[in-house]
């Protein structure tokens, strides 16, 4: 289990920035997590798996600006839930990274600010098939692949691939559980079991938050998705 803390850098941390260069290809999976389940955790495990990148980054969202409306758990919740999904997972961080960032955090001002703030990483952006077909909507969405490039994993209904133009895209050709967040939230509302869909630590968190589950059903967010 890995919590990064990022801000700030401490003296320590640039020494060693500065006299070991150490080239990481990162994959960057933001979203709100709303709240993370078990799809999130095998969509990870794919991506290293097939070697496409060396360490993950469960990067929890604060605010996504084209869903203001949301009725997000509390940051802080969503983050602590990640956090115990990973404890055991190779390869997997999880990161407040965005909560220290001007809001609304575009997706493109993020991997800015983790491309200048860590150099020696090579930083990808992973994303469902659903938000590749909207991709064109993002900030600076050319920018995005062109300069980071995408890791785009399936998502039912949603067949992309051979209708794209794009270079620096890899696709993640195989089938995932189709867990949906929202289907997580409105069977907690019914008081319905979720144990086969987020891991047992995370379970028992929800079980035990004060909010009522009546508001984690009203939220239409969709799971898994990213912000432009």
């Amino acid at each position: 289990m890995h919590l990064l803390n990022f801000f700030p850098r401490s003296t320590q941390n640039n020494y060693f920035k500065e006299t070991i260069r150490i080239v990481m290809r990162i994959a960057i999976f933001s979203g709100s997590f709303n709240p993370v389940h078990n799809g999130h955790l095998e969509i990870a495990r794919a991506v290293l798996k097939k070697g496409i990148a060396d360490e993950l980054w469960f990067l929890v969202s604060p605010q996504n600006p084209l869903k203001q409306d949301s009725n997000l758990l509390p940051q802080i919740d969503r983050l602590k839930m990640a956090k115990l999904a990973i404890e055991n997972e190779e390869g997997m961080k999880v990161s407040d990274f965005e909560f220290h960032l001007p809001r609304p955090s575009f997706t493109i001002r993020t991997l800015e600010k983790l491309k200048t703030t860590w150099p020696e990483n090579q930083f990808s952006l992973l994303i469902g098939g659903d938000n590749l077909t909207i991709i064109h909507k993002w900030i600076e969405y050319e920018r995005i692949i062109s300069e980071f490039g995408l890791i785009v994993y399936p998502r039912p209904g949603f067949e992309v691939q051979d209708s794209l133009n794009y270079t620096n895209i890899i696709f993640i050709n195989e089938q995932l559980i189709n867990i949906s967040a929202t289907l997580i939230r409105k069977k907690l509302a019914k008081g319905e079991s979720i144990s086969e869909l987020v891991p047992e630590k995370v379970e028992e968190y929800l079980k035990n938050l004060s909010v009522p589950f009546k508001y984690l059903q009203s939220d239409q967010e969709r799971d898994c998705s990213d912000k432009g």
